[in-house]
């Protein structure tokens, strides 16, 4: 029978402890802040249960600028606890199913110390980074044996561990040594290619749990598809909390049957009160309270089972489970929920849906779009058809890199971030559920979603309608639209509208079915060449695959300028190759109905550079399209605007076409002889 060897593990976390020397730490059950604590408390334990987390050993690393980073220290006692790690060198906390890993996060101290990390992460607003130490020993031919193995993680890495090193004890900590220490980890960022790979990742996540969501929704628990938007968005607003406003548990929802006293009621004071911490104007609170009651109050959710739970008891442990830990926190340069909401979109009941192309616009589509217009931290952006704010929050990305680029004062930068987010940003959108996931997806970028209108865009007229602006114009100077198809002029009566009211110069982007520029978006096209000039014109991929059979192009006027027929030149690119490869497999993530299979990302920015510069000296913009640009002059009848109107076909035969000509006939000849259908073969 083999031998149980015994766990020395609370002599190596007494080896620990010592080494602080005097410094402040803090045990299991120690109280280190609030906030950490709580952050501890809402987590998954390490078995993957309801329970507290407890670190064996906690610790803030205080370095100058009052920045303070959490350490969290897990020991183990028996050789080959320190660390699990998958064939590409990482902290394997993560199944194949992208399911958490308990067994490997509780058995193993850097598994472990990883866990709690990304807990204080996902479930604080004050932390942006956290260390990850496991602490293993074991005793071998009568020597103690140690072993502290460092990771790093933080928001700007997206979650992503990295590696800080192996060290013989854990005095890097100490105040002597801790300036040394900060540096290595300051070093220690992912490339343009990892941080891609995560983000690919990570919306592949939200989709996979939102679709088990959608099916959970639809099979048991039998919720017409309307309102599942509306509950999925009025949970996450109650699941998430906010300063002075406790987050809704799932014990708080205990099956109440007073009209005034139920899971319903107890959700919706919750939402109330976010919303209202958020300081948005009284006018938006009570129109989003409004949309919400429906399915919280009037439902029949909120009555109990046989069981004595509702089944918004039941739905919102899932969604406190699966969807919460994606939205809780900031992280930097991705839209989590964009990919959310591309996924909601899919269970909104649209009338006419099919006939309208009410779909959203893809996330890596609307980047290119707000780079054509050349988005900075001074735009002004609106959007007359919104969705779920795809273009506004890629335009706000956009203006806040900017920002943090050209202002060096911390102060100036927080008011800059806070007037972009308040201020700068409108978008209309018609239908109510589809303008829930607008606000939501606003609010969650916390920017208050001031400026996101209920609305007909073709009867707004172009002010401010909430706030201390209320009445007052918009100053755009930014349009960017993916407008209904269905509608007049192919949605370019939507153009029109915008262009007219915006008073400034600047730049606007339309993507619209292609054909709306060779007539069919007639007279709108033909009265928008009056005071604006069509820049370029692009031809695009299937970027709808599946989802809407349509032609599309962009379309990029420069605004308050009258085209001139005789003199500017429209740059027309045929951009139907994008280099991604396109499926529609309902139950697959991006990563399988979206690849990167020629060299996507540059092919975008080549067309960026094509746009904004045209071929440049000696072609030097041209790499991937030289057979696909050209620039031409086009009317001002509004209905040449299209590439293939434009399209440079070479018919004059060169020699290589002459000798290609003669080289395949005499192959076909000397085919034929060894066939011997010639009559030359034959006896």
């Amino acid at each position: 029978m083999a031998k149980t060897i015994k766990s020395i593990e609370e002599r190596i976390e007494d080896w620990c402890k010592k080494q602080f020397a005097g410094q402040k730490y803090y045990t299991k059950t120690d109280f280190i802040n609030s906030e950490i604590e709580s952050a501890l408390e809402k987590a998954p334990s390490k078995q993957g249960g309801s329970g507290k987390n407890y670190p064996d050993i906690k610790y803030l690393l205080t370095v100058e600028n009052c920045r303070r980073i959490p350490v969290m220290i897990e020991v183990k006692g028996k050789k080959g606890c320190l660390i699990k790690v998958n064939d590409k060198g990482e902290v394997d906390n993560t199944k194949k199913n992208l399911e958490p890993n308990y067994q490997n996060i509780s058995k193993y101290a850097v598994n472990g110390a990883v866990h709690y990390a990304n807990a204080i992460l996902s479930f604080t607003d004050s932390y942006k980074e956290a260390l990850a130490i496991g602490v293993n020993g074991y005793d071998e031919a009568k020597t103690e044996i140690h072993e502290v193995d460092v990771w790093y993680v933080s928001k700007d890495n997206l979650f992503v561990p990295k590696h800080v090193g192996i060290y013989e004890d854990i005095s890097f900590l100490l105040k002597d040594n801790a300036k040394t220490f900060i540096e290595k980890i300051d070093a220690l960022v992912l490339s343009p290619e990892e941080l891609e790979e995560r983000k690919l990742a990570l919306e592949d996540e939200i989709e996979r749990k939102l679709k088990a969501l959608n099916q959970n929704l639809h099979d048991e628990k039998q919720i017409v598809v309307n309102n599942r938007v509306q509950l999925v968005a009025g949970l996450i607003m109650a699941g998430l909390g906010a300063e002075g406003v406790q987050p809704l548990r799932i014990e708080d929802l205990t099956g109440k049957t007073d009209k005034e006293d139920n899971d319903g009621q107890i959700i919706m004071s919750k939402i109330r009160l976010y919303l209202s911490h958020k300081k948005l104007p009284k006018e938006k609170i009570e129109m989003i309270t409004d949309i919400l009651k429906v399915v919280f109050l009037q439902s029949g959710l909120q009555n109990p089972d046989e069981g004595g739970l509702s089944k918004l008891h039941s739905i919102y442990a899932d969604v406190k489970h699966d969807i919460l830990p994606y939205v809780t926190g900031e992280l930097h340069n991705i839209d989590f929920t964009g990919r959310l909401f591309n996924v909601m979109n899919e269970w909104v009941d649209v009338p006419d849906g099919g006939e309208n192309d009410v779909v959203l616009t893809p996330r890596y589509v609307t980047e290119l779009m707000a780079k054509l217009c050349e988005v900075n931290m001074n735009s002004y952006v609106w959007d007359f058809a919104t969705g779920s704010a795809g273009f506004l929050i890629s335009a706000m990305h956009h203006m806040i890199d900017d920002a943090k680029q050209k202002i060096n004062s911390p102060h100036k930068l927080e008011e800059k971030i806070s007037h972009i987010k308040m201020e700068q940003l409108l978008g209309i959108e018609k239908l109510p559920d589809v303008y829930m996931l607008a606000v939501l997806n606003m609010i969650l970028m916390k920017d208050g979603s001031a400026n996101i209108i209920q609305g007909n865009s073709l009867e707004y007229d172009g002010n401010y309608k909430q706030g201390d602006l209320k009445d007052k114009p918009f100053p755009a100077n930014v349009f960017l639209l993916n407008p209904p198809y269905s509608e007049d002029g192919k949605g370019f009566v939507f153009v029109e509208k915008a262009l007219k009211k915006m008073t400034h110069g600047g730049r606007a982007a339309v993507l619209i079915q292609e054909n709306a520029g060779s007539g069919n978006g007639l007279p709108f096209t033909a009265n928008i060449l009056k005071n604006n000039t069509l820049r370029a014109s692009i031809k695009m991929a299937d970027i709808f695959c599946g989802k809407a059979s349509v032609q599309t192009a962009i379309y990029v006027l420069e605004v308050n300028r009258p085209h001139n027929a005789d003199n500017d030149l429209v740059r027309f690119i045929d951009f139907s190759n994008d280099g991604y490869t396109r499926m529609n497999r309902k139950k697959s993530g991006q990563s399988v109905n979206l690849r990167d299979t020629d060299h996507a990302k540059e092919r975008y920015d080549e067309v960026c550079r094509l746009v904004l510069y045209g071929k440049g000296a000696n072609d030097k913009n041209l790499h991937y399209f030289k057979d696909c640009y050209t620039e031409d002059y086009i009317t001002l009848s509004g209905n040449d605007w299209t590439y293939g109107q434009h399209q440079k076909i070479d018919t004059v035969p060169t020699e290589e076409d002459f000798q290609n000509v003669v080289r395949e006939y005499l192959s076909w000849k000397v085919g034929q002889v060894l066939k011997g259908e010639n009559g030359l073969g034959k006896q």
